[in-house]
């Protein structure tokens, strides 16, 4: 199986929350399954702390984790970088075991270009308000992915195309907070100040690739999006930057069916 794993240099997901009702675990464990990568970054929000319930935790989450130490155990390095849904790991910053090293923040340079990686949370201005406010919003988030898995099953039967309720209210309704305060946009204003040529993000579960003109220059602003939703990722290699989408890739027959302890 190895011959079928694509190589390449660096990969980066984030907003996974596993843990959390609408996760794709099984969609990213495939994904991971796929890549043989020489770095492997996780940008926050692995594990949803927030929404964790001791009775919900499926294998296939627990696979996910499983996944991520057998890239470890193979050579991969991983870097873990702490997010606001998993911000209780903080408190563990710096924490570097063997290829694993935990972070809130992570520095590279690739290719002769700074890179710098964190999940975003600093510069989104609905996390600077109260933190109960924030979490009263991720319950009205898992119940309307709930909502959502409902009607879309009624919709399959009918023939009718799936439908995203949570990404079309979070469509009309970060537009006005973008106005007031764009964290992309800061980002690479302070990436460019302490001259860094790539930010690269996650959190705000808007996979997307852009060039941003600051006074000092243009800088490449990356998000890896999430897998909850859009299911995508990030991958360098050969010089650049790729934005890939799980429902793009292909994968063996074999690997659609999940088996109980599957890891190769």
């Amino acid at each position: 199986m190895a011959e079928l794993k694509r190589k390449i240099k660096v990969a980066v997901i984030s907003d996974v929350h596993l843990g959390f009702i609408g996760c794709k675990a099984k969609e990213l464990n495939r994904y991971l399954k796929s890549i043989a990568p020489e770095i492997l970054i996780i940008n926050g929000d692995l594990i949803d702390i927030w929404q964790f319930r001791s009775y919900y935790f499926p294998k296939s989450h627990t696979r996910v984790i499983q996944r991520i130490f057998k890239m470890v155990s193979d050579g991969v390095r991983v870097y873990y970088l702490t997010g606001n849904h998993d911000e209780m790991l903080r408190r563990y910053s710096g924490l570097n075991l063997g290829n694993l090293e935990l972070d809130d923040k992570l520095v590279l340079e690739l290719d002769g270009k700074l890179h710098w990686f964190f999940h975003g949370d600093v510069f989104d201005v609905s996390m600077r308000g109260s933190r109960w406010l924030a979490k009263l919003g991720t319950l009205g988030y898992e119940i309307l992915i709930l909502l959502n898995k409902f009607i879309n099953f009624f919709l399959e039967l009918t023939g009718r195309e799936k439908t995203s309720f949570s990404q079309n209210v979070k469509a009309a309704t970060k537009r006005g907070v973008k106005k007031l305060h764009d964290y992309a946009i800061t980002g690479a204003e302070i990436g460019a100040d302490n001259g860094y040529h790539v930010v690269v993000n996650g959190h705000s579960h808007i996979p997307e690739i852009k060039e941003i003109e600051t006074d000092k220059g243009k800088v490449l602003y990356l998000n890896s999006g999430d897998w909850v939703e859009n299911l995508t990722a990030l991958e360098y290699g050969n010089g650049e930057w790729k934005l890939v989408w799980y429902k793009n890739l292909e994968f063996p027959a074999t690997w659609l069916k999940v088996e109980e302890g599957d890891l190769p």
